[in-house]
């Protein structure tokens, strides 16, 4: 199959970057693409960089009418899609990511699990956490999500990958000169668990950020097989081949070696 991943500006105003968003989303489509992600937060600026109360507004629903073109257009086109949004579910906000399958239905919501909090972003104060690693199961494969910070920690894309993942999603907003320790941590994350990554991150300038983009797919060797795309725009697309994954996992069998039975200090806590 082909994926895509879409990496683009966004404006302070929402509807503006849906349109934008279908009119990129269209593109990939044209090209063959039949899973396509976008970064995260793909229709919001990044409000995160400070603590407002006022930005809880900006959160949606996942039946929000905003949506529904994607879905529409999912079921039209037979594709599956990949929203990262601010969701509201309830009382809680979650940094989430909804994927439509290819008959234009909700498949589920991935909740980022592992929030940052640094300058500049301030996870902690919007968003509850996750408390799971599903995997979606759709036409063309089974997916697996971790947006951002979740890919620094390596237990959820081992879980991911031991519930069957054949490719991960992974929807960034990084900004500032990380480029090599992104390349490096999806590249390692992909070849210790045979299993395709890919990367999309936000781009253009906002108030006090740069994000710089340089989306990315690597395959179960953690190779580079797309992009990685520039500081603009872009419709990354990459190749999937589920029999070079099957490979790569023959040759390299980390999974079938692992022994869980003397992991239990995983879980003690950190001083």
């Amino acid at each position: 199959m082909k994926v895509a991943g879409i990496q683009f500006s966004c404006f302070k105003d929402k509807e503006k970057n849906i349109e934008k968003a279908l009119r990129l989303l269209k593109v990939a489509y044209e090209k063959g693409a039949n899973v396509v992600c976008f970064q995260e937060m793909f229709n919001l600026f990044w409000f995160p960089r400070e603590k407002n109360e006022s930005f809880f507004r900006l959160a949606d629903e996942a039946e929000s009418p905003l949506f529904l073109p994607f879905f529409e257009m999912a079921k039209e086109k037979g594709i599956v899609i990949l929203l990262p949004f601010f969701e509201r579910a309830g009382e809680r906000f979650y940094n989430s990511c909804m994927v439509i399958d290819e008959m234009g239905k909700l498949s589920g919501i991935y909740r980022k699990v592992h929030l940052s909090q640094i300058p500049l972003w301030e996870e902690d104060y919007y968003f509850s956490r996750g408390e799971e690693f599903p995997v979606f199961s759709t036409g063309y494969g089974k997916i697996g999500i971790q947006i951002s910070w979740d890919n620094l920690y390596p237990e959820g894309t081992r879980i991911l990958a031991i519930k069957g993942a054949q490719i991960i999603f992974a929807p960034t907003s990084c900004a500032f000169k990380t480029q090599h320790i992104w390349k490096t941590v999806i590249s390692a994350n992909a070849f210790a668990n045979g299993i395709y990554i890919m990367r999309v991150n936000r781009v253009g300038s906002e108030d006090f950020q740069d994000f710089y983009g340089m989306s990315f797919c690597v395959n179960p060797e953690g190779e580079i097989i797309a992009g990685p795309a520039g500081i603009h725009d872009s419709v990354v697309l990459a190749e999937i081949d589920f029999e070079v994954e099957k490979s790569a996992r023959e040759s390299w069998p980390l999974l079938k070696r692992r022994r869980p039975e003397v992991y239990s200090e995983l879980l003690k806590e950190v001083d």
